[in-house]
């Protein structure tokens, strides 16, 4: 059915775009062979308004999905013809608030104004979830993926589709489409996703600790009935036969809560589930649908290393990575972006998107997009910060030994906000170690991945060790600017299954676990998050490290020492390196 009130709501994303476009034209272009249209493509609209219809699709096994199909109308009535189709495997056919990613959607949610540039737009309801029958089994498990191939199949085949497929996706629904990317769709020609897992286990359980702001969507029938029904089911009768269904799930946080190590086997799914529900786990099928990838980051989302993990195991594909929150795009114009590489992928149009560099990056601090062809950046150097008993010492320079022994607070909360409010940890005065450098004589910027090699020792069989990397002002002011974190038991080293840039890996299995022996120091080797950002002249560099985090779900009985000791001497020093990228 036609809806007026969306033409009024094209207009007005269009405009937001505009403005967020405004912003984006202060991005230096790219050097390339041709003008780089990165952040400037704004071809003429086509149409002017949007038809929309919902129903139910039902699937080789009985399970149906709901479907919004949103396509190019003029004079109250859908164009004819064939377009290319842009779909999103989400939590609901109606694009609701509680589908994941929430008010953080940013420029992800107003892609379906696509349609007045001549798409159609798809939204379908992952099974077990919103409006669509069936359980949910884990969290973007296989049947998740064959659903994706056999709604691209009949995408394809409809009246209105040209026959190719793009997807788009962030945050779960990101994870949605890399593993649509594993089951080679003959239709798939394109995917545009943001903020997503590459491996589940380092990114879910990163270090090894359960401390992920969110474990997924778990809602009520109440909650399921209080959505908008699909178009064919004006009475909720089929919404209710379906939130019934939702109740049979597992809940992510015990399913998760259930696995502590990579190999760990659920039988509530009856799954080494990490494995399962990873696209690591398919990179070959990935590699041999070569369909072209646009990763979106943020470098204060906690996923953000695994975007850049990612481009580098899939040759060809692009990111973009602002100073943003988990799914977020402040100040740039998204949609616009996506519509370049859409139109590039699905209809052939040369946009220009071909001759930019692949990585595009925000420097924070300095106020600036930058772009790259490799990761690490070739010029970036890891600079050693050593531990001393006086602070860090920038280089192998040595120092007083340090021997200090810190209180774990278990209580801790982050007064910017709950679990969920931030993806960063907060700095707490007096809680854990501070340790900071000299005050800098000139700006230092950091882009990479920052590398912790340290000596603790505690005294019960595990801990989690924190390490965040912080800016402190003239004035006394923190902020947190990325963080690392390991538990100790998984301290052993292993080669990756897959590229990385550089880092230290855990296989963390079972069979991995070393459990400590009280005040025995212990070396611990693993990775900052990624970061991009400029310590100012007068400002100090500090590493802060704990035993605990505001965003812990569910603390290890073994792994809560009434305090750790960290240690830096001539026989085991300890430091963290920075990617110090050298003044232009």
């Amino acid at each position: 059915m036609i809806r007026p009130a969306l033409a009024a709501l094209a207009l007005s994303l269009l405009a937001a775009g505009a403005a967020a476009q405004d912003a984006a034209s202060l991005v230096p272009p790219a050097p390339a062979a041709a003008p780089s249209s990165f952040g400037h493509y704004r071809p003429a609209r086509l149409y002017s308004e949007q038809a929309k219809s919902s129903f139910y699709l039902t699937l080789r096994d009985g399970v149906k999905l709901a479907v919004t199909v949103a396509r190019p109308a003029m004079g109250g009535k859908p164009v004819e013809g064939r377009f290319p189709v842009i779909w999103h495997h989400t939590l609901s056919a109606t694009q609701q608030l509680a589908d994941g990613t929430g008010p953080r959607a940013g420029g992800f949610a107003a892609i379906p104004s696509l349609t007045d540039h001549g798409y159609v737009v798809v939204q379908v309801a992952r099974r077990g979830n919103g409006q669509s029958f069936g359980t949910m089994r884990g969290y973007h498990d296989r049947n998740e993926a064959h659903d994706a191939y056999e709604v691209m199949d009949w995408l394809a085949a409809q009246p209105w589709s040209s026959g190719s497929i793009g997807m788009y996706g962030c945050s779960n629904t990101g994870d949605a489409a890399l593993h649509a990317m594993t089951v080679n769709s003959p239709h798939l020609k394109a995917v545009f996703a943001g903020c997503f897992s590459w491996n589940k286990y380092d990114a879910m359980r990163r270090g090894g600790i359960f401390a992920q702001w969110g474990t997924g969507p778990t809602r009520t029938i109440e909650q399921d009935m209080a959505i908008p029904p699909v178009d064919t089911d004006p009475d909720r009768q089929e919404l209710r036969k379906a939130a019934g269904q939702h109740q049979a799930m597992v809940p992510l946080f015990e399913l998760w809560k259930s696995l502590p190590y990579r190999d760990s086997f659920a039988p509530s799914v009856q799954s080494r589930f990490w494995a399962e529900g990873s696209g690591s786990s398919y990179l070959p099928q990935i590699l041999r649908g070569k369909v072209p990838l646009y990763i979106v980051g943020g470098w204060r989302d906690e996923l953000r290393d695994q975007g850049l993990i990612a481009r580098m195991n899939i040759p060809g594909t692009r990111i973009l990575i602002g100073d943003w929150l988990h799914c977020q795009n402040d100040g740039f114009a998204l949609v616009e972006e996506a519509h370049r590489f859409f139109d590039r992928h699905l209809k052939g149009i040369d946009t220009g998107i071909d001759r930019d560099p692949p990585i595009h990056y925000f420097v924070t601090r300095a106020g600036e997009w930058r772009s790259a062809s490799q990761w690490p950046l070739p010029q970036a150097q890891q600079v050693p910060f050593t531990l001393t008993g006086k602070g860090i010492s920038e280089g192998a320079a040595t120092g007083p030994a340090l021997h200090r022994a810190f209180a774990v607070d278990y209580t801790v909360t982050c007064p910017e906000g709950g679990s969920g409010a931030t993806v960063q940890p907060c700095h707490l005065p007096g809680k854990g170690l501070s340790l900071a450098g000299k005050v800098l004589r000139a700006p230092v910027e950091v882009t990479g991945h920052g590398l912790a090699d340290v000596w603790i020792a505690a005294d019960t069989p595990d801990a989690n060790l924190f390490v965040y990397l912080e800016d402190v002002a003239p004035d006394g002011t923190v902020r947190v600017v990325t963080e690392g974190r390991l538990k100790a038991a998984l301290r052993k080293l292993h080669p990756a299954p897959w590229a990385l840039p550089g880092l230290p890996w855990h296989r963390a299995w079972a069979e991995d676990a070393e459990w400590l022996r009280p005040g025995e120091p212990v070396r611990l080797q693993f990775d900052l998050m990624p970061t991009s950002y400029v310590f100012a002249k007068g400002h100090r560099i500090q590493f802060t490290f704990t035993g605990s985090d505001h965003r812990e779900r569910a603390r290890d009985a073994q792994a809560q020492p009434s305090q750790i000791v960290l240690i830096s001497d001539k026989a085991r020093p300890s430091s963290i390196s920075l990617p110090v990228v050298p003044a232009r």
